[in-house]
């Protein structure tokens, strides 16, 4: 849910909304670099730092977060749309500390100094400040590749992009977010038609790849059929790529699986497209 008209502006983007419960801010989503902000009240995260360091500290600048403010900088995987500038933002952002699991830190430590290190096992949950981070195994070709939650008294934002597939473990922990960054990285027929070779486009689509425009919406599907919700499911498409997806095709095979289910938009579940090289409005989970 966008923030209303009358809360802070900041260069025509709504900033977050501290007396909030949770909010989100994607600085950069898709193939080419990746970037979100999380934060509540009291405390700011980010979540990759895929593109570069002037990108990520204009983008926190305007949803309206101070680079002191930022307490952690956590990383999904290793590949470099998402660490591209983690060696900057360590030295730029003073008080922030950057987390992964042992397999993806192996890509980390020339980057960030031991002390400014903090490593998980993926399954355990952590805190920073007044956030409470789930940690969860994602399937992709990386080392340990992991997705998070994010909680904040009764609010839970998800982000669930880089896995070819939707397992059990990813399922439980996002079916009751308020709102849930969902990968839907392509259109499975353009795939097939693009000019990639063979061997790309079937890591693509292997379980191992990316979750594909329909196999978002199906999930989406399966969240809405099993879960009971007072209010609409906040969705927003992420992760898209360049090659072989478009914003419009997404949100459109998305809702035309969704409607086959007679789930609406705008009664039963809310829908954005998060893409690269911009900034998004901040999305709010309320309280």
């Amino acid at each position: 849910m966008r923030e209303k008209d009358s809360d802070i502006m900041y260069e025509g983007l709504c900033c977050c909304n501290k007396a909030a419960g949770l909010c989100l801010c994607s600085i950069s989503s898709g193939s080419s670099g990746n970037c979100y902000l999380v934060r509540s009240a009291t405390t700011a995260i980010l979540v990759d730092a895929g593109i570069s360091g002037k990108k990520v500290l204009n983008g926190i600048s305007k949803a309206g977060t101070e680079p002191e403010e930022i307490k952690g900088l956590l990383i999904t995987h290793e590949h470099v749309d998402h660490i591209k500038s983690v060696k900057v933002l360590t030295k730029k952002l003073p008080n922030m500390k950057v987390f992964s699991n042992a397999h993806t830190w192996e890509f980390l430590e020339d980057a960030v100094p031991v002390e400014r290190g903090c490593i998980f096992r993926t399954g355990e949950a952590f805190s920073i400040g007044d956030i409470e981070v789930m940690t969860f195994h994602v399937s992709h070709d990386a080392a340990e590749p992991v997705g998070y939650s994010f909680r904040s008294g009764s609010s839970q934002i998800s982000i669930v992009t880089d896995t070819g597939c939707v397992t059990d473990e990813i399922y439980n922990e996002i079916r009751y977010a308020d709102l849930l960054v969902l990968e839907a990285n392509h259109e499975e027929g353009l795939v097939h038609m693009c000019r990639y070779p063979y061997q790309i486009k079937r890591r693509i689509l292997s379980k191992l790849g990316h979750l594909s425009n329909a196999a978002a919406g199906e999930l989406l599907c399966r969240v809405m059929q099993e879960t009971k919700r007072s209010r609409p499911l906040q969705v927003l498409l992420a992760h898209l790529s360049s090659e072989n997806n478009t914003p419009a095709l997404a949100r459109m095979t998305v809702k035309n699986i969704l409607e086959e289910h007679n789930y609406r938009e705008g009664r039963d579940i809310e829908i954005d497209v998060l893409v690269k090289d911009a900034v998004s409005d901040v999305y709010e989970t309320g309280e």
